[in-house]
């Protein structure tokens, strides 16, 4: 059963333990399976309190497990994750990083094709997902909500600002689409679904497994705002043998740790530093500046320029939250 989850790893080193997945988690309790079965387990408190190096299991995880056949199963370690996707926890005035999903081999970036849509919640997901470990790709939904016309120019604006990360335009209620997602959907391969609430992520599970899997609301849409109704990640396995993170819909999404990311979503900004006429340019008011001569041109646009240098501030915030955060706790 473990092998149908994901698990190509071999027998855990700790005597006793077996390897397991986490397909939800509520609290201090975990829906875990394994080859022995599903059951609710708890962390085993000596191997996670008062240990820094102990990484506290999330829905996704690879665990260790001591199987109990007449209760509560116990976790006794988290096994090494293969890919993670973070954001500065919002409840934790950025000072620490909230990790949505993991052990992803695609991280599905989903932005819906009404007023949700915007190149710079692209540029900002694409950045994050960069360092993710596992490859992106962007998905527009509710394509049936546009003409032909407004797709192609949906889909061109957001190929203009994804590098090279695939852009599909896909509809969970018409269908249309969904055969660009197949190499994606294969056993035992996982996705994670990232986005705003109301893009139709739980839809997309449901169109992808062939039945109602997860429960949806509609979206308001004389506004745009739908009412999200996935309030936990949990790990769904379709009919395919394919496993889907379904997350929660984020309203915001702080960068943690990805300056990386933030160059490689940019490179088309930060290959022109090396055609600066000093090394040392700010691209404020040096001659030569290969940056204000782009912006002059138009082959730069001003406001991809000014959205990298958000993206380059809000970074340097976050580096300085991290350290002062490791001073406290070194203290």
């Amino acid at each position: 059963m473990i092998a149908d989850y994901g698990y190509t790893g071999g027998p855990v080193a700790i005597p006793g333990a077996v390897p397991a997945r986490v397909v939800a988690a509520y609290g201090d309790y975990y829906r875990v399976v394994c080859d022995e079965g599903e059951c609710i387990a708890r962390k085993k408190a000596g191997a996670y309190h008062n240990r820094p190096d102990a990484i506290p299991p999330t829905t996704g995880d690879f665990v260790a497990l001591k199987w109990n056949p007449h209760g509560e199963g116990r976790i006794v370690a988290t096994l090494p994750r293969t890919s993670q996707f973070d954001r500065l926890d919002p409840s934790s005035k950025r000072r620490q990083a909230q990790t949505i999903a993991v052990n992803f081999d695609t991280l599905f970036f989903l932005m819906s094709l009404n007023q949700n849509f915007s190149v710079r919640r692209l540029e900002r997901f694409l950045a994050a997902g960069a360092v993710s470990g596992a490859p992106v790709v962007a998905v527009l939904t509710k394509s049936d909500l546009v003409d032909e016309k407004e797709l192609a120019d949906y889909l061109a604006q957001a190929r203009a600002h994804a590098g090279d990360v695939e852009v599909v335009a896909i509809s969970s209620l018409t269908g249309a689409g969904l055969d660009q997602l197949a190499p994606y959907v294969q056993p035992r391969r996982t996705l994670a679904f990232i986005g705003s609430s109301g893009v139709g992520k739980s839809s997309l599970v449901n169109a992808l497994a062939g039945e109602e899997l997860m429960p949806t609301l509609e979206i308001r849409e004389w506004d745009s705002k739908g009412r999200h109704t996935t309030t936990e990640r949990e790990l769904v396995r379709l009919s395919s043998g394919a496993l889907v993170i379904d997350t929660p819909g984020m309203r915001e999404l702080g960068l943690w740790d990805a300056d990386a990311g933030v160059s490689d979503a940019f490179a088309d900004v930060e290959v022109l530093f090396a055609r600066c006429r000093f090394s040392d340019c700010r691209h404020d008011t040096e001659p030569g500046c290969a940056v204000k001569a782009a912006l002059a041109d138009g082959t730069l646009d001003v406001a991809r320029w000014e959205a990298y240098l958000r993206l380059k501030v809000e970074l340097a915030g976050g580096e300085i939250a991290r350290a002062a955060s490791t001073h406290r706790y070194r203290k």
